[in-house]
């Protein structure tokens, strides 16, 4: 497995801030809702189940699953970016310093409010990160590559990780509640919206196409799918 090359060009200080200002919201987003006690996001289940068992913080958690969800790369011939490699470390560390800062929420209320601030933070982050172009995180590179490797849909791919993501965490320990359902529900239009406000140089906000491409076949009026368009995987991954 090798590791993709750093862009350079007249926007690189700018994608560098954008990729880490991104990945540190992701993290603080993620603690918001853990904060909130109304349910996580997929993955935030499995590490809050895993930090249950484990006794490590749920930021060391995400940590060693994302550096463990990366080796996993290598065999469906996946290649990593700086942003990629940066997921793993620095959103871990972003959300143990968020729980540190932030205190238990008490009364629903004040958890609603807490977890909308969580999933509308969270899409902002997204659309910051991915829109930096320098890779996608582990998670969204392994549902890619499963998806070229077997030739199933990205939605099917996402649909039964993610599954069985939140089913192992839940059976772990993990929380699931509103939290769960408002992200699953709001996260691809959020992040769809800002990845367009965060577009670099009037570009596309998702990474650049090519080996990671999806072929998307569009029908004719008469049902012959006459267009081939391209999509990249993170265009792909979210509603257009």
């Amino acid at each position: 497995m090798s590791i993709t090359p750093v862009p350079r060009g007249a926007h690189l200080t700018r994608r560098l801030i954008q990729l880490y200002v991104g990945l540190a919201l992701y993290g603080a987003s993620s603690a918001l809702l853990v904060r909130a006690g109304l349910g996580l996001e997929p993955w935030g289940v499995l590490h809050q189940g895993l930090a249950e068992r484990t006794g490590l913080s749920i930021g060391v958690v995400s940590i060693i699953v994302g550096a463990a969800v990366l080796l996993l790369w290598i065999p469906i011939r996946q290649r990593p970016g700086l942003g990629t490699v940066s997921n793993v470390f620095a959103i871990g560390i972003a959300m143990d310093g968020t729980l540190a800062l932030v205190p238990e929420v008490q009364g629903l209320a004040a958890q609603i409010a807490v977890m909308a601030a969580g999933v509308v933070v969270n899409g902002v982050a997204t659309g910051l990160y991915i829109a930096a172009q320098f890779g996608p995180g582990p998670r969204d590179g392994l549902m890619t590559g499963l998806h070229l490797r077997t030739g199933r849909s990205i939605r099917l791919v996402r649909t039964l990780i993610e599954v069985a993501v939140v089913v192992t965490g839940f059976v772990l320990g993990g929380s699931l509640g509103a939290g769960t359902v408002l992200y699953a529900l709001a996260i691809g239009p959020l992040a769809q919206f800002f990845l367009r406000l965060f577009a670099i140089g009037g570009k596309p906000a998702a990474a650049a196409a090519g080996a990671d491409a999806e072929a998307v076949v569009a029908p004719g009026s008469d049902g012959v799918d006459t267009t081939v368009t391209t999509r990249t995987p993170e265009q792909a991954i979210l509603p257009q």
